[in-house]
């Protein structure tokens, strides 16, 4: 499984990530969106913060770099693909699904600054 150091590494990292997606989570509300679920998990991936503000459904990737180029550039062609497979099943279970629109959001955790939100990233 590795060296006992780079465990600790992936776990400090592990938790750094949680800590961002709740400060991100936060950070949201604050700007008015409604928080609808924190690392949502679905059979095709998970969603970092599915979030909701009247009819828009907001699906948030959360990324804590040094700066927000690097933040927007860690979101790959194929982490943009999970997301959105995922979203559609979440999509799916919504009761009000045919009159949501979606909108596909990067929040970039830079150390010592606030969070920059990236509306319509990708």
């Amino acid at each position: 499984m590795g060296e006992p150091g780079e465990r600790l590494k992936r776990r400090k990292a592990w938790r750094r990530g949680h800590v961002a997606e709740y400060l991100a989570a936060a950070f949201l509300l604050f700007k008015g969106y409604r928080i609808l679920a924190v690392r949502h998990r679905t059979k095709l991936g998970e969603i970092d913060i599915v979030a909701r503000k009247g009819d828009l459904a907001v699906f948030v990737e959360v990324k804590s770099r040094r700066g927000a180029q690097e933040a927007i550039d860690a979101v790959s062609f194929s982490s943009q693909k999970r997301i959105r497979a995922a979203s559609d099943l979440w999509l799916a279970r919504q009761p009000d699904f045919a009159r949501l629109s979606q909108r596909y959001d990067i929040v970039a955790m830079l150390p010592g600054r606030w969070p920059r939100h990236f509306p319509d990233a990708f």
